[in-house]
């Protein structure tokens, strides 16, 4: 798979794998890698991210939650790695829902962004429901972002592990299955005279 300014290719399937991965090596690497190593690794993956996407049509959106991301990490990492190092999922997805959210003040918004993959020019119908998903997003990652600081506040790593590395992508894609479906039943409705 090639990459364009449009469409992800294969380094955005990888990071997303790693991005998933991180969980349980952070679980799995206890006592075994100093914490700095492993806010390294997030560091990396971060600006891997960044990397991928800088000519991507959502581009303008997400660096700039991004760049907040690794910054953060960066700077907490600094002063306890340990903590940082549990932030990296709480940092990822709330700098996620800031960018969905900002990108509702400053259309497109991010869903748009993404659907212009397969639907460059939507109806002022479309766009208005792209929104309300958007929105959708917005709330779910700040909320996912706000469960995971508090697995994190717990201090039970396997809890951590659990929800971070397996619960909350669960989630994720319940949302992005859910959608799709009202999304098809949207179309077939529109598309009946």
């Amino acid at each position: 798979m090639i990459s364009s300014p449009n469409r992800p290719g294969l380094s955005v399937v990888v990071l997303a794998a790693l991005g998933l991965a991180y969980p349980f090596v952070v679980y799995f690497s206890q006592g075994r890698i100093p914490a700095g190593a492993l806010v390294l690794a997030a560091l990396i993956l971060v600006a891997a991210r960044l990397w991928a996407l800088r000519r991507a049509a959502s581009a303008h959106a997400l660096m700039p939650a991004l760049a907040m991301v690794f910054a953060i990490t960066g700077i907490l990492g600094l002063v306890k790695s340990e903590t940082a190092a549990l932030a990296y999922p709480v940092l990822m997805s709330l700098g996620m829902s800031v960018a969905f959210g900002l990108s509702l003040l400053r259309p497109p918004c991010l869903v748009q962004c993404f659907a212009a993959l397969t639907e460059p020019d939507p109806s002022p119908a479309a766009t208005a429901y792209m929104r309300k998903v958007n929105l959708v997003w917005t709330l779910f990652l700040g909320t996912n972002a706000a469960v995971s600081a508090f697995t994190a506040y717990l201090g039970d790593m396997a809890v951590w592990t659990l929800y971070n590395g397996l619960v909350s992508y669960l989630l994720m894609g319940i949302l992005f299955a859910v959608e799709y479906a009202v999304r098809r039943r949207a179309r077939a409705r529109e598309a009946r005279p």
